[in-house]
């Protein structure tokens, strides 16, 4: 998948369609502290899970979750909640898609 640089203090967000059961999200930075949040929105500002993330060196030990993303509307929005100068490296892409699974929840990894 496609890695975006988000700045300390930035937010970005990602929709999915429909058809995305569960998105993968991983999460590093250079050497630096990894300080964020991890929001699944559905529907404008709906926030349905929100997860505070940590690490005091997102290179070796960055982030990996994969989480459940049922029915309409879903967007990830990832907000690095560290300072200016601890950028960090996000991607999030599409991890099951076309699934007929009705279970909601968190699967971790890492």
């Amino acid at each position: 998948g496609t890695s975006k640089h988000v700045q300390g203090g930035a937010v970005n967000t990602t929709p999915f369609d429909q058809s995305v059961d569960s998105v993968q999200i991983l999460l590093k930075t250079d050497g630096r502290h990894l300080k964020a949040r991890i929001e699944l929105l559905q529907g404008p500002n709906n926030l349905k899970q929100s997860f505070e993330v940590y690490s005091s060196n997102g290179y070796k030990r960055p982030f990996m979750a994969v989480i459940e993303t049922p029915k309409d509307g879903n967007v990830i929005r990832i907000v690095n909640t560290a300072p200016l100068e601890y950028p960090l490296e996000a991607t999030v892409e599409p991890y099951i898609v076309g699934s007929s699974s009705d279970d909601e929840g968190m699967t971790w990894a890492g």
